[in-house]
C-alpha cells in the first residue's frame, strides 16, 4: 500500500502542470459564466421584473437550492467507488449547463405566468445538477492538485474569471440588458453564460490526466450512505461544528438576492440613478463592483489560505459581509452602495473558497466525496429555506428586517468558528 501511495503521489506531481492548467481554464471560464447567473444582480432582478413579487424571487431561489439538498449524496455514490470520475463530471456538469440554455430560451419564447413557472422549474433543475457537480469537481480537484497548491490555483482562476465576469457584467447591463439585445437582454446574458461555462468544461476534459487511487471503498447504495451520515459527522467534532457554522453562514447569506432589488428601489425613489443611466446600466455597475471585488480579493484569500489555513479566511470574509450589510442599511448614497457591493463580493469569494477547501482537509481521502456531499446538503437545506423566508419577510416587514436577521446569523457563524471549529491543517500536523 505504501508503494501504491507513493506511485499515486508521483503521478500527481508529474502531471501537475497539465492538470493545473486544465483546472485553471475550467474554473476561470466557469467562474466567468456562472457569475453572470449566480451574482445577486441579473437573475433576482429578472425574476422580480417578470413576477413583481419578492416572495416569488425568494421561492425561485429557494427551489434552486432545494435541488442541491439531496443531489450531492447521489453524486457522491456515483463516483466514490470509481477509479476515474471525469466521465461522470462531464455528464453532471453538462446537464447543469443545459438548464442555463433553458432559461435563455424561456425568456425568448415564453411570457407571463408560463415564463415564471418555467424559470422556477429550470432553477430547481439547475440546483439539482449543480449539487452533483460540486461534489464531483471538488473531489476531482483534490485528486490532482496537492493541498499546498489549491489555494493559489483557486485564487488565480477565480481572480481572472471574476475580472472577465466583472467586465461582462458591466457590458451586459449597459449594452445587452439596457438595449434588450436580440429581443431579451436577460436571455442573451444567460446564453452567453452557458457558452462560457461549456468552453471551460471542454478545456478540462481535454487537458486533465486523472490518477487511479490506491484504495477505493466498495460501491454503496444511496440509502446505505445516508445511514452512514452520523458516523461521518460525529467522528470529528470539529467537522460537526463546521457543518453547523455552514448552515448559519448560509442562512445569513439568504439576504444576498435582495441587495440589488433593495438598492435599485431606493434609487428609483430618489430618482437619481435610474433617470441618469437607467436600471440596466446601474445593475451593471453594481455587478462590476460585486464581481470585481471577487476577482481582486481571491488573490488575497488564496495565498492567505495556503499559508495559514482557511479558517482565518472564513472569519475575515464573514466579518466583511456583516460590515457591508450594515453600510448598505445605514448610508443611502450611490458611493455607499457601490462600496457595500464591493465588500459583499469580496466576502462572498472568501467564504466560498474557504468553505469548499476546508471540506477537503477533514478526514481521509476515502470519505471525501461523502463529506463534500454532507456539507452541500447542510448548505442546501438552509439555502432552500432562506431565500423564501427572506422574500416573504421583505414583503411583509421590509428589507431592514431581512438584513438584520442576516447579520444575526452571520454573527452566530463567527462565534461557532471561534469557539468550536479547529483549523484542520493545524490539527492534522499536531496529530502527526
Amino acid at each position: 500500500m505504501a508503494d501504491k501511495e507513493a506511485a499515486y503521489e508521483k503521478f500527481v506531481w508529474d502531471n501537475l502542470k497539465r492538470n493545473y492548467i486544465g483546472n485553471y481554464l475550467h474554473g476561470m471560464l466557469g467562474m466567468t459564466g456562472f457569475r453572470l447567473v449566480n451574482a445577486p444582480t441579473f437573475l433576482p432582478a429578472y425574476l422580480h421584473l417578470i413576477s413583481g413579487s419578492n416572495a416569488v424571487v425568494g421561492l425561485a431561489l429557494g427551489l434552486q437550492q432545494l435541488g442541491s439538498v439531496i443531489s450531492p449524496v447521489f453524486g457522491a455514490t456515483q463516483i466514490e467507488h470509481r477509479k476515474k470520475v471525469m466521465p461522470a463530471a462531464i455528464w453532471m456538469g453538462g446537464l447543469a449547463r443545459v438548464q442555463i440554455v433553458g432559461m435563455a430560451l424561456a425568456g425568448w419564447f415564453l411570457h407571463g405566468q408560463p415564463l415564471v413557472i418555467a424559470m422556477m422549474v429550470l432553477m430547481f433543475l439547475f440546483g439539482l445538477f449543480m449539487g452533483t457537480q460540486r461534489v464531483v469537481f471538488g473531489f476531482l480537484m483534490a485528486k490532482v492538485i496537492p493541498l499546498s497548491r489549491r489555494g493559489r490555483l483557486q485564487a488565480w482562476r477565480n481572480a481572472t474569471g471574476s475580472l472577465i465576469a466583472a467586465a461582462l457584467a458591466y457590458a451586459a447591463g449597459k449594452y445587452i440588458i439596457k438595449a434588450d439585445l436580440f429581443g431579451n437582454g436577460y436571455s442573451t446574458t444567460f446564453a452567453l453564460s452557458a457558452f462560457l461555462t461549456t468552453c471551460g468544461l471542454w478545456a478540462l476534459q481535454l487537458l486533465l490526466k486523472e490518477p487511479e487511487p490506491p484504495n477505493l471503498p466498495a460501491r454503496s447504495g444511496f440509502r446505505d450512505r445516508l445511514k452512514d451520515f452520523p458516523r461521518l459527522i460525529l467522528s470529528d467534532h470539529s467537522y460537526a461544528w463546521f457543518l453547523v457554522m455552514q448552515m448559519a453562514g448560509t442562512a445569513g447569506r439568504a439576504a444576498t438576492p435582495f441587495y440589488a432589488i433593495y438598492v435599485t428601489h431606493l434609487m428609483t425613489v430618489g430618482g437619481e440613478v435610474h433617470g441618469a443611466v437607467g436600471a440596466g446600466a446601474f445593475l451593471g455597475v453594481l455587478g462590476l463592483c460585486y464581481i470585481g471585488a471577487d476577482a481582486i480579493s481571491n488573490l488575497v484569500w488564496g495565498y492567505m489560505g495556503d499559508k495559514t489555513g482557511f479558517k482565518l479566511v472564513l472569519i475575515l470574509s464573514i466579518s466583511f459581509s456583516v460590515a457591508s450589510t450594515i453600510l448598505l442599511m445605514t448610508v443611502h448614497e450611490p458611493w455607499a452602495f457601490f462600496l457595500a457591493f464591493f465588500g459583499l463580493g469580496g466576502s462572498q469569494s472568501g467564504y466560498m473558497m474557504a468553505a469548499q477547501t476546508m471540506i477537503l482537509e477533514f478526514g481521509g481521502r476515502e470519505d471525501m466525496p461523502m463529506r463534500i456531499a454532507i456539507s452541500s446538503m447542510a448548505e442546501g437545506i438552509m439555502a432552500s429555506i432562506g431565500p423564501l423566508a427572506a422574500g416573504v419577510m421583505a414583503d411583509q416587514l421590509g428589507y431592514g428586517s431581512v438584513f438584520g436577521t442576516s447579520i444575526a446569523f452571520l454573527v452566530a457563524a463567527l462565534i461557532i468558528l471561534f469557539a468550536a471549529v479547529k483549523e484542520p491543517r493545524t490539527a492534522r500536523l499536531a496529530a502527526s
